[in-house]
């Protein structure tokens, strides 16, 4: 099999890395997620003009008719530099979810907007006291005249906070889940946006009697939905994967020139053979992450392989980060070094679409299927 990337794919890492150095660094993200917004529009637009925001949209419309593995890369990249820009949250999950089940008018007339950075998006799928995986979704939509209004509360929403549009998922009278766009202005729609822990947005969503469109047709969806969050969980392994890099990376420099008793951290062997089993750990993460984004290449999606991706990185990330800050000391833990924004958005990933615990229990439930389990 071969792993080798083609000159393509490493011409748009290159340009993700170099529009990323850019305009990114420590001091510039912890200004820009003071903001009220808490990413850079402008940087937005440039990831709008060398065609991030539709990455893996048809070319019809308006994309790039990329796949899994450019998403990987380019989701690598994010989690290197500690993006805050909300890629994956705003357009690459939702304008996938048009892509899959809208119409042709939804799908033409919503996309190149996404795509040209003009259209924000958000998935309001998960609802509090919901534990992932499970679909017992309580928001509901009803017939009123013509068309349709939305009742419930969708939290948390990522970045619900800046959308344009919603896409939000209901529970079916007759069974299944539904998809339906709603406009975040309407009247019956109120949002309350905050700061989550990593630095980032999101909101708790209200809506009481909102106007809503259904995406598509009134069907049940749950297959789409089950495949776009499999591309989600995919592509949060990769920006793990790329906040790990960097976190490995600053503790070993670190190790290098810290001083201790007059000598490097590095000479004192305890502390190397422990960042050695940061690497093994990396590997680990950076071979299942790609063995998900793979199979979704391969058109499989698989909710054991996306689960054992997730279980590996989410191991990988709370190793790394917490011996990442251990290193360093107490440095580790101040808000003007990185290393604890990296864990801290390695926390949040692991927690994002089912933490270690729910895919270790998913696993469990196909045990039964093999003839040697490793837990």
């Amino acid at each position: 099999m071969d792993f080798d990337l083609t000159t393509e794919q490493e011409m748009l890492r290159d340009t993700v890395r170099d529009v990323l150095a850019r305009g990114h660094s420590p001091e510039a993200r912890t200004r820009i997620t003071d903001t009220e917004l808490g990413w850079d529009p402008q940087l937005w637009q440039t990831f709008a003009e060398v065609g991030l925001l539709g990455l893996t949209f048809a070319e019809e419309d308006g994309g790039m008719g990329a796949g899994p593995l450019e998403a990987m890369l380019v989701l690598t990249e994010i989690g290197r530099k500690l993006a805050p820009e909300p890629l994956l949250d705003c357009a690459l999950l939702p304008g996938g979810l048009i892509a899959a089940v809208g119409s042709d008018a939804q799908r033409k007339g919503l996309l190149p907007k996404v795509a040209e950075g003009d259209l924000r998006l958000a998935f309001a799928h998960a609802e509090s006291g919901v534990r992932w995986p499970s679909a017992e979704l309580t928001a509901q939509a009803v017939r009123h005249g013509d068309g349709w209004q939305i009742t419930g509360v969708k939290h948390p929403v990522a970045h619900g906070d800046c959308a344009d549009l919603l896409i939000v998922s209901v529970a079916l009278t007759d069974g299944g889940m539904g998809l339906f766009l709603v406009d975040p202005a309407d009247p019956g729609v109120r949002r309350t946006g905050y700061r989550t822990h990593d630095g980032l947005r999101g909101a708790t969503i209200e809506f009481e009697g909102a106007t809503a469109e259904p995406l598509g047709s009134v069907t049940d969806v749950s297959d789409p939905i089950e495949a776009a969050l499999a591309g989600a969980q995919a592509a949060l392994c990769a920006e793990a994967v790329g906040a790990m890099e960097e976190s490995l990376r600053l503790t070993a420099e670190y190790l290098k020139t810290r001083k201790q008793f007059g000598v490097p951290l590095r000479a004192f062997q305890a502390l190397t053979q422990r960042a050695a089993d940061m690497y093994v750990s990396l590997e680990l993460a950076r071979g299942m992450s790609m063995y998900a984004s793979m199979s979704l290449a391969d058109g499989i999606t698989d909710p054991v392989v996306a689960s054992r991706a997730k279980l590996r990185v989410g191991r990988s990330a709370r190793h790394i980060g917490q011996e990442a800050i251990q290193l360093h000391g107490g440095i580790g833990m101040t808000a003007e070094y990185p290393v604890g924004h990296y864990t801290a958005r390695l926390t949040a990933i692991e927690h994002t679409l089912g933490d270690s615990s729910d895919h270790l229990r998913r696993l469990g439930e196909y045990v039964g299927d093999y003839q040697m389990v490793e837990i």
